[in-house]
């Protein structure tokens, strides 16, 4: 862990951990204090840090919300919160680029996480992934949320619809059918639900990873054959533009596992191509996947073994 988080090996040894004096279920947590806070205590039981900044208004929002669900969790789980205007070190090893961002650590290891000011329920679903139930409550979105998961596509695209015309600015709503639209191949109506968002929204991260989902879906129309373009890395193993267009593909084929393999790839054999793209290509991918999405999770564990080991 050290060479990931950039903390010294004694902070983070597990064993300490049945040593250290009893910590409170929210606190706040630096760079200096990460590995014990962090890396320690998640052996014993989940973390949750908050990555946050005084100017950040969503922050302020999603701050009670955060607090209400650990202490429900009646000491299941830990919160800390890191200021990443006074410690941007490890939130930016973390590829963090928008908050309010929430990550979960476990068994010493990031397992979880999500962005942005998300609804009690969502965080109690959330927190639930983890620690089990808090309570039986369910809300449309996280119906929709669960009926996409299991396949059914076309009903979540009917709680989506019916939350929006229950209220245009649900923007949850607005990127779940939209990402929807561009899984189904309507690149238009996708184009035309997420040109309702006002600027205000433009900057929430469900939208964002709508708005990446859309722009991933256009690249690969872009990009050529797959058979070209396996021909061309089976003669030329270094030609780099074509893993990088054949993992564009196979993001567009929802291949989440291989398309990040074909980027990590790229990053391992050579960092500095493109201006380091493939890395630039592989977060553009956790956008539109989402922090919670399991390529997601294992993807960003070897971005940062490679990048920090």
């Amino acid at each position: 862990m050290a060479g990931i988080y950039g903390l010294d090996a004694g902070q983070a040894k597990p064993q300490d951990a049945a040593e250290a004096q009893p910590t409170p279920l929210v606190k706040d947590v630096s760079t200096a204090s990460f590995g014990v806070d962090v890396i320690t205590e998640s052996a014993r039981q989940p973390v949750l840090v908050d990555f946050w900044a005084p100017w950040c208004e969503p922050c302020k929002q999603l701050a009670p919300i955060l607090e209400k669900v650990v202490k429900a969790a009646g000491g299941r789980v830990k919160l800390v919160k890191m200021n990443i205007d006074e410690h941007p070190q490890i939130p930016g090893r973390l590829g963090v680029r928008s908050i309010p961002a929430v990550i979960a650590f476990q068994r010493s290891q990031p397992v979880d996480g999500f962005m942005g000011a998300l609804p009690e329920s969502q965080v109690r679903s959330f927190v639930e992934r983890l620690v089990g139930p808090l309570d039986d409550g369910v809300d449309l979105l996280a119906e929709a949320e669960a009926l996409l998961a299991a396949g059914d596509a076309a009903a979540a695209a009917e709680i989506y619809a019916a939350i929006i015309a229950e209220d245009p600015g649900n923007l949850a709503a607005i990127a779940g059918l939209a990402k929807i639209f561009v899984a189904a191949g309507e690149i238009e109506s996708a184009k035309t639900i997420l040109a309702s968002v006002p600027a205000a929204g433009e900057r929430d991260p469900a939208i964002i990873a709508a708005k990446a989902a859309l722009d991933l879906a256009e690249q690969a129309a872009s990009v050529g054959d797959v058979f070209d373009l396996t021909r061309r890395i089976e003669a030329d193993p270094a030609d780099y533009q074509a893993r990088f267009d054949f993992a564009v593909l196979l993001n567009a084929e929802n291949r989440r596992e291989e398309a990040a393999g074909a980027l990590l790839d790229i990053i391992k054999r050579d960092r500095a191509w493109n201006d380091d793209g493939a890395r630039k290509q592989l977060l553009q991918f956790f956008e539109a996947w989402g922090p919670t999405d399991q390529a997601t999770i294992g993807a960003r564990r070897k971005l940062s073994a490679l990048l920090f080991s």
